[in-house]
């Protein structure tokens, strides 16, 4: 008895204790926009729509995401001189904020452009390549390429030219934040790549 009425105790202990914690401070959009047209705008625009299509759109994008990618260039885990420079003044809130702040915005959309392939690349996202055990991207990112929060980002309207950057940086080991990808695009040729990057462009 003596033992239940200890574990009883300490249980109420440690759920009185987790009730006392405070409660996360949710993300401050303002300030995520002011870091927002501050650091980002340069390369990503201010409310991170359309610009370069060497830079990801950041419109709609997970929170959970990118709070995730960019943590990792601060670590040094994703390697990317620039976006590790502009990170390194950041903290964890303002990173949070900035964070929820390209989250909020609704992604325009996006348009493939190369006919010729459009076939092979909705084939390889839809169905992956069964021969080379390449699982369907939809798998992980959803059939509307939507994603999953914090692993898998939202993929679809992504500027095509930046999705066929980003798998090739897999392929060669050249991005190594996510094993997952990495093993999948070491399958994968060229022409591939291109033609389910281009696909993705023009999902919705």
């Amino acid at each position: 008895m003596k033992t239940v009425a200890f574990l009883l105790s300490s249980l109420l202990l440690a759920a009185t204790a987790h009730a006392n914690e405070p409660a996360s401070a949710k993300p401050d959009l303002g300030k995520g926009g002011i870091i927002a047209s501050q650091v980002c705008a340069a390369c990503h625009t201010a409310d991170g729509s359309r610009g370069s299509p060497a830079n990801p759109i950041l419109q709609g994008q997970h929170a959970e995401y990118l709070t995730k990618q960019l943590t990792e260039f601060k670590s040094g885990k994703r390697k990317n001189a620039v976006m590790s420079g502009m990170v390194a003044a950041l903290s964890e809130e303002d990173i949070r904020n900035v964070s929820a702040f390209y989250a909020a915005k609704t992604a325009k959309p996006g348009f493939a452009k190369n006919k010729a392939t459009v076939m092979l690349g909705e084939k390889i996202y839809r169905g992956g390549i069964p021969e080379r055990n390449v699982p369907a991207c939809a798998g992980c990112h959803s059939p509307t390429g939507a994603g999953i929060p914090a692993q898998y980002p939202r993929l679809g309207g992504q500027h095509g030219d930046y999705v066929e950057a980003q798998m090739t940086a897999f392929r060669s080991g050249a991005r190594a934040n996510n094993p997952v990808m990495m093993t999948v695009a070491a399958k994968m040729n060229d022409a591939e790549i291109k033609a389910v990057s281009d696909y993705i462009a023009g999902l919705r």
